[in-house]
């Protein structure tokens, strides 16, 4: 996808006038005026208009060909989020269908979460129902998301990570869900590049020095299978394709292979007009050389479950290297492009396959997210199930009549049960695969005729069953079953785990299980009742920790509050008086207008002699001294107890103090070594070290150090800084 221009709004017109109306090219002309209007004094962190990022989304759905809808709801789809736009007044301006679109898109901003990771759970959560009811949500989100990478150079190197991270983690698997390559290589790609450039660099200068010799190979082979296919009338467009960067990568590190031990570097893909065509291809190339065992794929007669079709085959090639062939009609390669895209229900009379049937029965998984979602009412764990079944590897399996079966890998008869239909599964008394009787908890494998036993006398799953299976569905189905046969028992089985809960806090339960609270929360996590809710902690849909903590936050924020400040001072006056021990002078900060005071350095941020640091009173604790960039220092709890302190003059050489750092690089052999021998160089002590390597070959040390001060510390830092291969040094914040 073109990725180097930036586009107009006069580009993007042009481009959907070849499929598009004309009062459909001027419905997204009008939103392009709203949202330029909307946006018009904001701009991004590359200094640019924010209009651009807009433009530049919709200009990738109108190359995957997208309707005038979801052409405009990329214009608009951070109107709501960034603007004083409200949801009304767009579906006002526009329609219901194009508020929609922005409002599956819309995060959750307004809404306060304990911690950013239940955020970006919600928000995932929440784009993904919208995508079950109208999958053009993702497809504007994909295009947002690759906008976004395109631009990430402009971000910090922290949240460069971290959204390459999320990327890799959701993003790319999707869009390998959906079949569109396009948008996936792109998304992998340019996540390698931030999260290990130097892997990222070193493969494309690899590549670079033998592009001559690959591309005179695959000329070769090309020439060969031309002149044979014109013996036998077949018409084809043949054509090079590179292996992409990440799938290189990926392939170094899961087989554990050198760069010159990957072969299938560059495959030849040949293009045809029928499926007879495909075939008769195969044939030739077959002839020509042969064929290496098990390396045929045939994806047109068994297409795999995002649409994809092709033969692929692995030959022995003309210098007795491997060589990867790909052979697809002109449909097929549309569909491999795009995906689901290429199959758009909304593109009447220029849909690629006609039967629309078939492709809403192709996609079922995506209606099983609401189901989903319905049964859990923790986000987090709602993503982290719906990672298992739609972005994991899949096995296909086989009903006794033939029928092929997709499950994630992993997946056991059990799985297979749930996935015919409900009462199987609940009804399961044992399995065969392949004829030979196995447990319910083996492990299928692809190809595997799986026969499910049942019995009309079955009690039922049993609780182990939500520990054997893999899938969502299975696990919902078995928590579905548990909660209607066994209310009464899960009522008071979820109440006494809540209750214990409750206590481990150091709260009394008759203090918080009040009628009021109870109903604040339980209609927090949509229940109707009480009942429901202990009845869903029973069963396991919901953790009674979680129930605990929502029923005694008001009660634990009571007691972190804190007395006034003339109070407080009081107490911690006396507290110096009852310990001798600590002397305020320990700490090398001094606080002014105020004698006989327990000062103390927090463990948070841990300032040292040099850092700008403000103090504030705390209950029984006496003055607590913060950087003054310690998050912890500027809520407003701690403003309202602000004092003056400084640091104490002639401190710095007599003390030392422990500073955190974080040290990430690439992971290879001694580098840890060489962190520890540069601090020792300096003369200073280390009191712990830490390290851990993540599978993109990034290494994160944490050590924490004794220093003087921060001219220290920068002695320090610039020294670890030095060493080969080391790309961030920081300071940490706890």
């Amino acid at each position: 996808m073109a990725k180097d221009d930036i586009l107009t709004i006069e580009d993007i017109i042009s481009e959907a006038r070849q499929f598009l109306t004309e009062d459909e090219t001027t419905f997204i002309r009008r939103a392009y005026e709203f949202a330029a209007d909307a946006h018009k004094d904001q701009y991004r962190k590359s200094g640019e208009p924010y209009i651009i990022h807009p433009v530049q989304i919709a200009g990738i759905l109108v190359e995957l060909g997208m309707d005038a809808e979801t052409i405009a709801g990329g214009l608009l789809h951070d109107v709501i989020e960034d603007t004083a736009i409200t949801l009304q007044e767009l579906e006002d301006a526009f329609n219901a269908e194009v508020a929609m679109l922005v409002d599956g898109v819309t995060k959750l901003g307004k809404i306060k979460y304990k911690s950013k990771e239940a955020l970006q759970a919600e928000n995932h959560r929440k784009m993904f129902v919208a995508m079950a009811k109208d999958i053009r949500v993702i497809l504007i989100k994909l295009a947002d998301r690759l906008h976004n990478m395109r631009t990430l150079k402009h971000l910090s190197p922290e949240k460069q990570r971290r959204i390459s991270n999320e990327t890799l983690e959701i993003f790319s698997p999707l869009a390998h869900r959906l079949g569109i390559s396009a948008i996936k290589w792109e998304l992998e790609d340019t996540a390698l590049r931030y999260l290990n450039p130097q892997q990222y660099y070193r493969i494309v200068q690899l590549m670079k020095q033998k592009r001559e010799q690959r591309e005179s190979y695959i000329e070769e082979v090309m020439s060969e299978v031309s002149n044979q296919l014109k013996d036998v009338n077949v018409e084809a467009d043949m054509s090079g394709r590179p292996k992409h960067l990440y799938s290189i990568y990926r392939k170094m590190i899961k087989q554990n292979k050198q760069f010159n031990e990957i072969y299938d570097l560059l495959a030849v893909r040949i293009i045809v007009n029928s499926i007879k065509d495909c075939y008769a291809v195969l044939g030739i190339i077959h002839t020509c050389w042969k064929p290496m065992p098990g390396r045929f794929k045939d994806y047109i007669a068994m297409p795999k479950p995002n649409l994809y079709q092709s033969l692929h085959t692995t030959v022995i090639g003309p210098k007795g290297d491997p060589l990867e062939v790909q052979i697809r009609t002109k449909e097929m390669h549309e569909i491999a492009e795009y995906g689901i895209a290429a199959h758009w229900a909304y593109k009447e009379g220029r849909q690629v396959n006609n039967n629309k049937q078939s492709f809403e029965e192709k996609l079922t998984w995506f209606r099983e997210i609401l189901e989903w979602q319905n049964e859990t009412n923790d986000a987090e764990e709602f993503i982290e199930s719906l990672k298992v079944d739609l972005f994991s590897d899949t096995v296909y399996v086989f009903t006794p009549k033939g029928d092929v079966i997709e499950l994630p890998s992993g997946s056991v008869p059990l799985d297979f049960a749930y996935k015919i239909h409900t009462e199987v599964g609940n009804k399961t008394i044992g399995s065969k695969v392949n004829g030979k009787m196995e447990p319910l908890d083996y492990k299928l494998n692809n190809g595997d005729i799986v026969n499910v036993m049942t019995s009309q006398h079955s009690y039922g799953p049993s609780q182990d069953w939500l520990k054997i299976t893999q899938t969502s569905q299975a696990k919902n189905k078995i928590k579905q079953f548990f909660k209607k046969q066994r209310r009464d028992e899960n009522v008071i089985k979820g109440k006494d785990a809540i209750e214990k809960e409750i206590r481990a806090l150091s709260i009394e339960p008759k203090e918080v299980l009040t009628q009021d609270n109870l109903q604040r929360v339980y209609e927090r996590f949509s229940f109707t009742n009480e009942e429901d809710m202990y009845a869903a902690v029973g069963y396991q849909g919901l953790t009674a920790a979680l129930v605990a903590t929502r029923l005694t936050e008001k009660i634990r924020q009571t007691r972190k509050e804190g007395h006034n400040l003339e109070e407080t001072l009081e107490v911690v006056k006396t507290d110096v008086k009852d310990n001798k021990k600590l002397d305020k002078k320990d700490s090398g900060v001094k606080v002014e207008g105020v004698d006989n005071l327990l000062v103390r350095l927090s463990k948070c941020c841990n300032p040292v002699p040099g850092d700008k640091i403000v103090g504030y009173i705390t209950k029984g604790r006496g003055v607590s001294v913060h950087r003054t960039d310690c998050p912890n220092a500027q809520t407003e709890e701690a403003k309202q107890r602000y004092l003056y302190v400084e640091w104490e003059s002639n401190q710095a050489a007599k003390k030392q103090y422990h500073v955190d750092l974080e040290i990430s690089g690439y992971d290879r052999r001694g580098l840890l070594n060489e962190v520890l021998q540069a601090v020792n160089e300096t003369k200073t002590n280390i009191t712990q070290v830490n390290g851990r390597s993540d599978k993109n070959k990034m290494a994160i040390i944490q050590i924490t150090i004794l220093i003087h001060d921060t001219i220290h510390l920068r002695r320090i830092v610039d020294r670890i800084k030095q060493i080969k291969e080391v790309y961030t040094v920081t300071r940490t914040v706890h």
